[in-house]
C-alpha cells in the first residue's frame, strides 16, 4: 500500500472522504442531537436543568479543550493511528452513553466522548490534505464544509425522530446507540483503506500547554454552568477571571516554548496578528449565540409548549432549511464577491430574524409553530451566510505556514463557545421561566443573542476584507512540513 500513498494518487482517496464524512458527522451530530432529549432524560434519569446543560455543554467543553492536543498527537503518532483510536473511543463512549444508568454517569461518559471526538476531528482534515491536492482538494472542501455544517444543524431533527419512534422502547438511548453501527462500519473501512504513514517521533508533546488550555477551559465553563444555581457567589467570578487569564497564559507559554527551541502546540505567531485574534473573539460570540439559541428554541417548544421530541425536532426544520439556503448563497458567490461584507449582511439578517421572533413570541392567543417560522427561518438564513465564509475570511489574516495551527485554534474556540452558549443561554432561560412565561424567557435570551451579534458585527469591520484565495488549492508547502504545529 505504501507505493500508492503519494498524496493525490492514492486509489482509495474518495473512499477516505466518505469515511471522514461519516465519522465526523457522527461526531458533530452528537453536539446537538441530545437537545431534544431533555424531558425524556428528566423522566428517565431525573435530570435537572443543570444536569441537562452538562450533558449538552460538557461534550463541547472537552471536545474544544482537547482539539489542539489531538492535532499534535496526530503529528506525533500518525493521523491514521489517532483517527482509529479516536473513532474507536467515540464509538465505545456512545455505547456507554446509551446504557448509562444515572445522569451522573451519562455526564461523565459524555465528557469522555468529547475527548474521543477531540482525537478524531483534527485527523480528518489532515488525512484529506494528505491524500488530495490542487483542484481535487478544493472540491473536497467544497463538499466537506457544508455537509459538516448541516450535520450539526440537523442534530435536533434526527434526535427528535429517534426519540419519537421509541425504537424497541429505547427512548433517548437510541440517540446514542445509533452511533454504534456507524462507528463500527467506519472503523472497519478506515482500518482497511487508510494509508500507513508514520508520525514524526522527533516531535514533542507540549504537556504544559495542553494542561493550561484544559484548565482554562474548565475554569471558564464551570461557573457559567453552576453560577445561576448557586446565586453567583464570589468564586464563580474569580473562576471566570482565572479562565480568561489562562488563555492569555497559554499564548505567552506557547511563545516561550518556541523561543526555547521546543515544539509548541500551535504556531505562536498567530496570536500576534490582530485580525486573527479579533476573529477568535468574533467566532466565540457568533457560535455562543447560535448554539445557545438553538437549544432555547428546543427547550421552549418542549417545556413551554408541550411538544414531543419529534415535534420539537421538526420545529428546528425552518432553521436548518434557512441555514442551508444562506450557506448555499454565500458559498456559491456572495462570499467571493463581497468578502467580509457577507458576514455583516448575515449578522444583520440574524438580528432581523431575532427581532421578528421577539415580536412573534409576544403575540397573544393559542401558540402555533407557524407563528414563529418566519423569524427562525430568517435567522437561519443569516447564520448560513456567516458560517459559509467565516473561517476563510479570518484565516486570511495568517500566513500559509500558519494555517494548520490557526484553523485548529478556530475549531477549538468554536467548540468551547458552543459550551459557553449552552451554559449562558440555558441558565438565563431556566432562571427567567421561574418568574414569567416560557415565551418571556425565550424573549430574554433573544436580547442576549442580539447583544452578542451586535458586538460580532462591530468586530467584522476589523477582519480581513477578503477570504483566502483558493484556500485549499495548494497546500503542499503547509502540509509537507511535519514539524509545523497543528
Amino acid at each position: 500500500m505504501s507505493d500508492q500513498t503519494v498524496r493525490g494518487t492514492y486509489k482509495w482517496r474518495w473512499v477516505i472522504l466518505g469515511v471522514m464524512l461519516a465519522a465526523e458527522i457522527m461526531d458533530l451530530l452528537d453536539s446537538t442531537i441530545v437537545n431534544v432529549a431533555g424531558p425524556d432524560l428528566e423522566s428517565s434519569l431525573g435530570a435537572s436543568a443543570l444536569g441537562l446543560q452538562w450533558v449538552i455543554g460538557g461534550y463541547a467543553l472537552t471536545l474544544g479543550a482537547g482539539l489542539i492536543l489531538g492535532g499534535r498527537l496526530g503529528d506525533r503518532f500518525g493521523r491514521r493511528l489517532m483517527f482509529l483510536v479516536g473513532l474507536a473511543g467515540f464509538t465505545v463512549a456512545s455505547l456507554l452513553c446509551a446504557i448509562a444508568p444515572t445522569i451522573e454517569v451519562l455526564i461523565i461518559v459524555r465528557l469522555v466522548q468529547g475527548l474521543a471526538g477531540a482525537m478524531l476531528l483534527p485527523q480528518g482534515l489532515g488525512l484529506l490534505r494528505e491524500n488530495f491536492s490542487g483542484k481535487e482538494l478544493a472540491k473536497v472542501f467544497g463538499v466537506f464544509g457544508p455537509v459538516l455544517g448541516l450535520g450539526g444543524i440537523l442534530g435536533p431533527l434526527i434526535g427528535g425522530g429517534l426519540i419519537e419512534a421509541d425504537l424497541f422502547g429505547l427512548g433517548w438511548r437510541a440517540v446514542f446507540l445509533v452511533n454504534v453501527p456507524i462507528g463500527v462500519a467506519s472503523l472497519i473501512i478506515a482500518w482497511r483503506i487508510l494509508p500507513h504513514r508514520t508520525g514524526d517521533k522527533t516531535l514533542g508533546v507540549d504537556v504544559v500547554g495542553a494542561a493550561i488550555i484544559v484548565a482554562a477551559s474548565a475554569l471558564l465553563v464551570l461557573p457559567l454552568n453552576f453560577g445561576q444555581e448557586e446565586g453567583w457567589p464570589l468564586w464563580t467570578w474569580l473562576s471566570i477571571a482565572a479562565g480568561l487569564l489562562g488563555f492569555v497564559l497559554f499564548a505567552w507559554q506557547q511563545r516561550a516554548a518556541s523561543a526555547r527551541g521546543r515544539t509548541p502546540l500551535v504556531v505562536p505567531g498567530i496570536f500576534s496578528r490582530p485580525a486573527y485574534t479579533l476573529g477568535l473573539a468574533g467566532i466565540a460570540l457568533f457560535f455562543s449565540a447560535l448554539i445557545g439559541t438553538q437549544l432555547i428554541l428546543t427547550l421552549f417548544l418542549q417545556i413551554g409548549q408541550g411538544f414531543t421530541a419529534g415535534e420539537a425536532g421538526l420545529g428546528n426544520l425552518p432553521v436548518a432549511l434557512g441555514t442551508a439556503v444562506g450557506g448555499a448563497i454565500s458559498g456559491a458567490f456572495l462570499a467571493e464577491k463581497l468578502g467580509r461584507a457577507v458576514l455583516q449582511i448575515g449578522a444583520l439578517v440574524q438580528i432581523l430574524g431575532a427581532a421578528l421572533l421577539w415580536v412573534e413570541l409576544g403575540a397573544s392567543g393559542t401558540f402555533s409553530i407557524w407563528q414563529i417560522v418566519p423569524g427562525i427561518a430568517i435567522a437561519g438564513v443569516g447564520s448560513g451566510l456567516v458560517i459559509a465564509a467565516l473561517f476563510s475570511i479570518i484565516l486570511a489574516a495568517v500566513r500559509d505556514d500558519e494555517i494548520g495551527s490557526a484553523s485548529g485554534v478556530l475549531t477549538a474556540v468554536q467548540s468551547l463557545a458552543s459550551s459557553i452558549g449552552v451554559a449562558v443561554f440555558g441558565s438565563t432561560f431556566f432562571s427567567a421561566i421561574t418568574s414569567g412565561s416560557p415565551a418571556d424567557a425565550f424573549r430574554t435570551t433573544l436580547l442576549i443573542q442580539a447583544c452578542f451579534l451586535v458586538v460580532f458585527l462591530a468586530l467584522t469591520f476589523l477582519f480581513p476584507k477578503k477570504g483566502r484565495e483558493d484556500e485549499f488549492a495548494d497546500t503542499s508547502d503547509a502540509t509537507s512540513d511535519t514539524n509545523a504545529p497543528v
